[in-house]
């Protein structure tokens, strides 16, 4: 089944200059349960597709359907993890992670049990009536990781989460978002500078050019790769095969 599909969208928006393109032309399907990583030169227009696959930007032109439905507002079935873990800081983590449910009106005592079982389940156990100052930066994402998927959404879009954390931290929580993304059978989108990062963590990796933000190339990762956790792919000979296509691909000139 087909989660995402972008049919030839084009997103202009108004400066001062005059009409600005953010992106144009752009088409795609992403399946159920992929995960797929878009990289691209800052400007490209990879945030800007997120937003309009979270409902949060409407395309000028073309559609953008999740689940075969247009998409026209945020929905439950989309959760969105950024680049800050943006936790409140008066509430406890156990009240961190139920917010989503909350402002959708769907906090229940079985939805709570469930997003304190996430919380145990991503080695945060005893954390709950922690506040977010209690906790470094690795956790509190891990945290913010819970608070995405306790609203239970089919699509968890990624924007640059790991960008501000330690290398050590930052290969940790890309094993444990893989994990986490497969073992639920999620559809993920991740938005990331880092190309060893796509190819790691993507069954593929779309390459965007900008000037106005367009898919360059896509790049099939292979399942010997696939298969392997995102730590050891990056050990694998074909790894570096590959992060040589896309780098080649992200220097070429349209």
């Amino acid at each position: 089944m087909t989660a995402i599909s972008f049919d030839k969208v084009d997103q202009k928006y108004m400066t001062v200059a005059g009409e600005s393109i953010a992106v144009q032309d752009v088409s795609f399907a992403i399946g159920e349960g992929e995960i797929v990583g878009l990289v691209g030169p800052s400007g490209c227009g990879k945030s800007t597709i997120l937003s309009m696959i979270a409902g949060l930007l409407q395309p000028t032109n073309g559609t953008v359907r999740v689940f075969d439905q247009n998409v026209t507002q945020p929905s439950a079935e989309v959760g969105y993890m950024l680049q800050q873990d943006y936790l409140l800081p008066w509430r406890t983590i156990r009240q961190n992670i139920s917010l989503g449910l909350e402002v959708m009106g769907k906090k229940t005592p079985g939805r709570d049990a469930y997003a304190l079982r996430l919380l145990d389940e991503m080695g945060l156990e005893g954390t709950a009536d922690k506040y977010p100052h209690h906790l470094s930066g690795g956790m509190r994402q891990r945290v913010a990781l819970v608070r995405t998927l306790a609203v239970q959404p089919r699509i968890v879009l990624l924007d640059e989460p790991f960008s501000a954390l330690d290398y050590q931290i930052k290969l940790q929580l890309e094993d444990l978002v893989v994990d986490t993304l497969r073992g639920l059978g999620l559809t993920g989108v991740l938005v990331t500078h880092d190309l060893g990062e796509a190819i790691a963590m993507c069954d593929r990796v779309m390459v965007m050019g900008k000037n106005p933000g367009h898919i360059k190339s896509t790049i099939e990762i292979p399942q010997n790769i696939r298969r392997l956790s995102p730590l050891l792919a990056r050990e694998s000979a074909e790894f570096i095969h590959l992060f040589r296509t896309v780098w080649g691909d992200l220097q070429h000139e349209d």
